[in-house]
C-alpha cells in the first residue's frame, strides 16, 4: 500500500510538470507579444475586449450623454460607434452562428 500511494503521488507530479511545461509553452509567447505592444493586448483581454479608446469614450458618454459627445466631436463619436457595432457583431452574431454550424454537423 504504501508504494501505491508513493506512486501516485509521482503520478500527480508528473502531470503537474507536465502541465506547467505545456502552460509556459503557450503563455511565454503571448506574455512576450504583450510586453512589445505595451500590455494593451493582455488589457484587451482583461476588459472583454474594449480598447482604451473605448473605455474613455464610454466614460464620456455617460456624463455627457450621445449627443452632447457627437457635438464634442462627431469623428471619435463615430469611430467609437463603430468600434462597438464591430466588436458585438463579432462576439454576438458572428462566434454563435459558427458555433451553431460547427455543433450541427
Amino acid at each position: 500500500m504504501i508504494k501505491m500511494r508513493k506512486l501516485q503521488i509521482d503520478n500527480k507530479l508528473l502531470s503537474t510538470n507536465l502541465l506547467n511545461k505545456i502552460g509556459a509553452w503557450i503563455t511565454r509567447p503571448f506574455l512576450a507579444f504583450d510586453k512589445k505592444v505595451d500590455g494593451a493586448l493582455s488589457f484587451f483581454f482583461k476588459h472583454y475586449g474594449k480598447t482604451k479608446f473605448m473605455i474613455a469614450m464610454s466614460k464620456k458618454v455617460q456624463v455627457l450623454g450621445l449627443e452632447r459627445l457627437f457635438n464634442a466631436g462627431p469623428k471619435a463619436f463615430f469611430y467609437f460607434f463603430m468600434f462597438y457595432l464591430i466588436r458585438d457583431t463579432i462576439l454576438y452574431i458572428l462566434i454563435p452562428i459558427y458555433l451553431a454550424k460547427l455543433s450541427g454537423q
